[in-house]
């Protein structure tokens, strides 16, 4: 028997419990950083140094943390479902945690990519200095979708939206688009679940189930659900 798609679109929230600040924290601060001074393409030009640093120092918090159990329970519906993970989130705590299809829609902080082009990117787990250079001769940069900048993988992840047979959100505040635009590619008749401490506004939609509940907690209620 064909196993049911399950696709979950997960945010910062998820991670929070990991250790991992969001920069809509209450002081709409990032690890006591602007947005515009750390994640735009003018930033970069700006001040590439400040930006690289700043990354660098995200990927040495993000390289040592652990996924918590609202990570492992998503990995866990992979034995009862086909899931599907659609993240806005640049950490590797979904792979860690053992979920194994996952489109990251703003980039991944272990990789590192052409300032000039786009498609020519490659691992990295050290940190990035300036003067270091892609193969095609132009700095690296991460490999990260910035504020101001298209997210390419959009149209692929409203495609999987349009597949799902069950939905869910977590840890989202729905704020960030285009990617808080996806919910509206969900079939009417799909069942959805949304996972948050604080439920984000979500009109009339239809199917809806509201967790008000942190990541992990909810992801507790939600297995009971649906296994």
């Amino acid at each position: 028997m064909n196993k049911k798609h399950l696709v979950v679109l997960s945010g910062a929230g998820i991670s929070a419990e990991s250790g991992l600040k969001t920069f809509r924290d209450s002081d709409g601060l990032w690890m006591g950083y602007n947005i515009e001074e750390v994640a735009t393409p003018r930033a970069f030009k700006k001040n590439p140094q400040l930006v690289l640093d700043f990354y660098n120092m995200r990927r040495r918090e993000i390289a040592s943390a652990s996924p918590n159990a609202a990570h492992m329970g998503l990995a866990q519906l992979e034995e009862s479902y086909q899931v599907t993970i659609v993240t806005q989130n640049i950490d590797d705590l979904h792979e860690k945690a053992g979920s194994t299809n996952i489109l990251h829609l703003h980039g991944e902080i272990f990789k590192v990519r052409s300032e000039k082009n786009e498609n020519l990117i490659s691992e990295i787990r050290e940190d990035i200095q300036l003067g270091d250079l892609a193969p095609d001769g132009a700095q690296l940069r991460p490999h990260i979708v910035w504020f101001e900048e298209p997210v390419p993988l959009i149209e692929d992840a409203a495609a999987i939206m349009d597949t799902a047979d069950i939905f869910v959100l977590i840890g989202t505040s729905l704020q960030v688009y285009p990617a808080a635009g996806l919910i509206h590619y969900l079939k009417e008749e799909t069942p959805k679940y949304v996972i948050d401490k604080k439920i984000p506004p979500t009109g009339n939609i239809k199917n809806l189930t509201r967790i008000e509940k942190s990541a992990t907690e909810g992801i507790g209620e939600l297995l009971g659900m649906l296994i």
